[in-house]
């Protein structure tokens, strides 16, 4: 009698697999878990958990060339980035985010330049009691922010337009012509400044290329900024791959002088054995060539022997052998062989060899 199935058990309903769905509705959810994946990466250091710290404002009289992304450091030591450089009214706001780092309620801030091409990062000296408030920015009798040498070379060019050097040089002739009666030495050194005055009065539009260029220059030096930071980098990774080298050159050098100095010890140690040895060897070659004649006929006496020797044993595994005459011949039978004389018991003469 066939066992009656076992009911299936009431509870939740079972799950349809996969391939058995609307690929649809599956592929549209798909997508969104995507695109909210995508996001949480994107913007995984504004999370509260594993977000990349805490967020400080901090206002200054000038933004100094201070952008986005560049470091945060606290005595000299990188812990977090600029996010923002805005202007809000007759201030800059920059926004900054540290991590692990402690910042107190007196904590002062400081635009520093990074490289002499005029990279900039953001110093953070923390001070106070208590901790700093993240919605309090940092006012600006606690921030400084240094004067750009661009900058400084661009107000030098606009300044030295504004002159009026006919007027300059006039001003220091007239000063000139009042002090000739003073003594020679001060009428002397006003000539010189009249000179000087006229020198630069003459060569006015050749200053003011000059400035003009060296404007440009500044301006040119610091849109390459990036490219001369990364052949600066790639400068230390050459001289790190030297430095490199040269220790792998000097090991080298360095054992080959230990190995010189151990053959140097072989030679010394040998060198008692080393000489008779190769005297008896110049005694033994000088015998052999005595007797090189001696040896020469003993070769070509052993040749026929050898070749003997080769004929009796080269047919197999035995030694062939010419017994003739070992029975007597009254002991042979009539009809038998016989040799008809002595003479054919000798051993025959053999004209070549096998």
């Amino acid at each position: 009698m066939p066992r009656a199935l076992p009911r299936p058990k009431k509870g939740r309903p079972r799950l349809k697999p996969l391939r058995e769905r609307n690929p649809i509705p599956v592929s549209i959810i798909g997508l969104v878990v995507l695109l909210v994946l995508g996001m949480l990466a994107f913007r995984a250091d504004d999370l509260p958990v594993i977000g990349g710290g805490t967020t400080y404002e901090a206002y200054f009289s000038e933004a100094a060339g201070l952008k986005a992304d560049q470091e945060v450091r606290v005595a000299g030591v990188k812990v977090g980035k600029v996010t923002d450089v805005e202007l809000e009214g007759d201030k800059v706001k920059v926004t900054f985010r540290v991590r692990d780092t402690w910042v107190g309620n007196s904590t002062r801030a400081a635009i520093m330049i990074k490289t002499l091409l005029g990279s900039k990062y953001l110093q953070i000296d923390p001070l106070g009691s208590r901790e700093q408030d993240p919605d309090d920015p940092i006012p600006l009798e606690r921030t400084i922010a240094p004067y750009d040498v661009t900058t400084a070379f661009q107000d030098l060019g606009r300044t030295f337009e504004q002159l009026d050097t006919a007027a300059m040089a006039a001003s220091l002739e007239s000063i000139s012509t009042t002090f000739e009666d003073t003594p020679p030495s001060v009428g002397v050194a006003l000539k010189g400044l009249s000179s000087l005055s006229k020198t630069i009065a003459t060569r006015d539009a050749e200053l003011a290329r000059l400035l003009a260029g060296t404007k440009q220059l500044s301006g040119t030096i610091a849109a390459q900024n990036s490219q001369f930071e990364s052949l600066f980098e790639d400068g230390n990774l050459l001289l790190a791959e030297l430095r490199r080298r040269r220790d792998a050159i000097h090991a080298m050098l360095v054992g080959t002088r230990r190995l010189g100095d151990e053959l140097v010890g072989l030679v010394n140690d040998n060198r008692r054995t080393l000489g008779p040895t190769l005297a008896s060897l110049d005694r033994l070659t000088d015998t052999l060539e005595r007797n090189q004649k001696n040896l020469d006929k003993v070769l070509e006496t052993a040749v026929p022997y050898m070749r003997l020797v080769g004929n009796a044993t080269g047919n197999g595994r035995w030694v062939d052998g010419y017994l003739c005459g070992t029975v007597p011949k009254e002991y042979l039978e009539n009809g038998r062989w016989q040799p008809p004389n002595e003479d054919e018991c000798e051993p025959p003469h053999l004209t070549g060899g096998r």
